[in-house]
């Protein structure tokens, strides 16, 4: 009997079973082989085992990092390339260092580095599942981190400037992004009808970009021009996660919907209820006119209102 295998990984949102582009890849490639993985989300707390997640753990063995992970699973005879050739092999490596040097600077800018994606959406969503007081640090070290990964593999000449970086890092993700959709093609996945390894890591490197709702969308809005890839991500949670496919999870967007509304009726009940009490005062001879108790919401309750915060 195979000893159990947990995974610890980031939670999901927008649809998808995880926000993080490494624990994607992973989750992905465990649907695909087959390999029997209890997944532990990291909510609401910051616990995960030895080393960065997405984090394995089986008996007395730990293990991080996707590659590695993959490779622990394949020893294991849950083996999603059993059937590739060796040039679909050489392809599969070929095609994830094009990833990792094409598309995750962009990736790490559009969630950690652009200002307003960072302040309104990835900061407020990792955050919120970090506990207090690390919740006030962590998200502020991810995204040093991310920039600085960024300037150590992209920056030096010819670009000097952050301006440069961020410009060049765009447009070879939408490079990069085009060379995948050729790759695909018609095809399901992109070695025929079965997912692979390759397949994992393009999943996991595109569904954040696909689903998760950004201010600034540029990256976003040059993958939604390339069909085949975003039914790829659609087939992928509908038939492997039995996710919808319409990019908001109810703990998401539909939340924050509806914490507006609630704000909205609420606000519009004191503004009826403080009219009522003037126009009462008003017509009330017998008393005379006096400062009401002050029923209006107070200065601080704006910004701490659930719509400036991310639900879980």
């Amino acid at each position: 009997m195979a000893a159990p295998m947990e995974l610890s990984c980031w939670g999901g949102d927008w649809g998808l079973p995880s926000l993080h582009p490494e624990s994607l890849t992973v989750m992905a490639y465990a649907k695909f082989s087959g390999a029997p993985l209890t997944v532990n989300t990291i909510n609401n707390s910051w616990r995960p085992p030895k080393g960065d997640v997405p984090v394995l753990i089986s008996e007395d063995i730990v293990i991080s990092q996707p590659a590695k992970i993959l490779n622990f699973l394949r020893k294991q005879k849950y083996n999603a390339d059993y059937e590739l050739s060796a040039k679909q092999g050489a392809d599969t490596l070929a095609y994830i260092a094009l990833l990792e040097e094409k598309m995750l600077p962009a990736l790490l800018h559009t969630f950690w580095v652009e200002a307003e994606n960072y302040c309104s959406v990835t900061k407020p969503w990792f955050a919120s599942r970090i506990a207090f007081p690390l919740s006030l640090y962590l998200p502020g070290k991810m995204s040093r981190e991310a920039l600085n990964r960024i300037l150590l593999t992209r920056g030096g000449p010819p670009h000097y400037s952050v301006t440069e970086v961020e410009a060049q890092i765009y447009r070879d993700a939408k490079e990069c992004l085009n060379l995948l959709s050729k790759r695909l093609g018609t095809s399901q996945f992109f070695f025929g009808d079965t997912p692979t390894t390759l397949d994992a890591f393009v999943f996991g490197f595109l569904a954040p970009i696909y689903k998760v709702c950004f201010p600034r969308v540029q990256l976003q809005e040059h993958l939604k021009q390339l069909p085949n890839l975003c039914r790829f991500c659609d087939d992928i949670l509908t038939c492997y996660f039995r996710l919808t496919v319409s990019g908001h999870s109810p703990s998401g967007q539909d939340t924050a919907d509806a914490n507006l509304q609630k704000l909205t009726q609420l606000v519009n009940k004191e503004s009826n209820l403080i009219e009522k009490m003037d126009d009462n005062l008003r017509k009330s001879p017998q008393h005379p006119p006096r400062k009401l108790t002050t029923l209006k919401l107070a200065a601080g309750g704006e910004a701490g209102s659930p719509l400036n915060r991310l639900s879980p």
